[in-house]
């Protein structure tokens, strides 16, 4: 069933024009009345229909019910509206809406029957906020990216470069040997000394990655170009300084050193020692950022303030132990350290650090996607691995 509404509709819009708000308020009101006799008479007719046609019709007769209140409640809301306009500018304001409102959607009003409701809102004047605003709001856009921060120090920081041709690097190393120089008896043979040598391979292999991103990406996105190439840089360091981390501490000499009757930095120094006993001359400690400012904190004795052990310094921000530069490295374990000569550890280069974009890789060309590729064929030879010793704060 449905009830025409247009006709009374428009006769309201047209009772709009140079009316003032009694007028509305009267109008409205005729129509309301209107709509709840036609509905009422409708009703009637049904519950007067006998006791078994009435049962059928029991269900029409509760959706005019529904239907009633639905169009009254619509009615009411511009009831309320008409009766507040006020005079003035702000009235003006709120009549014209009232009218406008009521005009742009006759067809709707109109078409408000059993199961399809619409609710008609009229809104009241008043100040603008960002309420007001449909979609995005005005902004100032930056192309620059907010970065992961690059690490402080890579393990290439720390070591030479050996730059090679092929695939491998061969170098050979000094075993014990036999024998040793000695005093000559007159008349009797000198000491003699023999040399071994043991020639060993550094295979070089690539350390590498990829980013690929749309062609609509990088033409959408300013920033994007500026930042891949120092984003993969970063990213590409911090796993080499893993890797040639995980190789060094499984040749390196394993520390001696126990925690027990010693603070973390009398058992640096006497690495130190150990190593300067064999000759080495011992140019860098390794350790954690953690532990590197937890040296800074060593008291004196409990109560007495702090205050670094003889021979530990630090000045224009660098810690040092006997003369020792003390470098933060962030790829290291928890309490773990290196204290060694760095001069006997060296990167080995087949083909140096490498940035490339393409649209041809894979099936880049037929889903318009281009490539970021960096890559590294390199390698890690530690010459003496007895040079460098790994320990841990830790142990005891």
């Amino acid at each position: 069933m449905n009830l025409e509404l247009k006709d009374a509709l428009e006769n309201l819009e047209s009772k709009l024009k140079d009316s003032n708000s009694n007028e509305i308020k009267t109008a409205v009101q005729d129509l309301k009345t209107g709509i709840d006799a036609e509905i009422k008479s409708k009703i009637d007719a049904l519950e007067a229909k006998s006791t078994t046609e009435r049962a059928d019709a029991q269900k029409e007769i509760e959706e005019l019910k529904s239907l009633s209140k639905t169009q009254q409640d619509h009615l009411d809301k511009l009831d309320v509206k008409g009766q507040g306009l006020g005079t003035g500018t702000q009235g003006k304001t709120a009549f014209m809406e009232l009218k406008s409102t009521i005009k742009d959607n006759l067809e709707q009003i109109s078409r408000v029957r059993k199961g399809h409701n619409l609710d008609l809102e009229v809104k009241a004047v008043g100040n603008m906020t960002t309420a007001n605003i449909t979609g995005d709001e005005e902004r100032d856009f930056s192309n620059i990216v907010a970065k992961v921060p690059n690490q402080k120090v890579s393990f290439s920081d720390l070591v030479g470069v050996i730059p090679i041709s092929g695939g491998t690097y061969t170098f050979p190393r000094e075993s014990a040997g036999e024998g040793a120089m000695a005093t000559q008896t007159e008349g009797a043979d000198k000491a003699q000394r023999d040399y071994d040598f043991a020639h060993i391979d550094v295979t070089t292999d690539f350390i590498a990655g990829f980013a690929r991103y749309s062609k609509k990406m990088a033409n959408n996105v300013a920033y994007l170009e500026g930042f891949l190439p120092n984003a993969m840089r970063r990213d590409y360091l911090k796993a080499e300084s893993t890797i040639f981390n995980t190789n060094l501490l499984g040749q390196a000499t394993a520390s001696a050193q126990v925690i027990t009757g010693k603070n973390k930095s009398e058992m640096l120094m006497n690495e130190i020692a150990t190593l300067e006993a064999l000759d080495f001359d011992v140019d860098g400690i390794v350790m954690t950022t953690a532990d590197y400012y937890s040296i800074l904190q060593i008291e004196k004795s409990t109560g007495a303030g702090y205050g670094l052990p003889l021979g530990w310094s630090y000045d224009g921000g660098v810690l040092r132990c006997l003369g020792i530069a003390v470098v933060k490295a962030n790829w290291l374990a928890t309490n773990k350290y290196y204290v060694g000569d760095w001069s006997t550890v060296k990167k080995v280069v087949t083909e140096g650090l490498s940035l490339e974009f393409s649209t041809e890789d894979a099936d880049n060309f037929t889903k318009n996607n281009i490539t970021a590729r960096i890559e590294a064929q390199v390698g890690l030879a530690v010459h003496r691995p007895d040079a460098i010793i790994y320990g841990d704060f830790t142990a005891v």
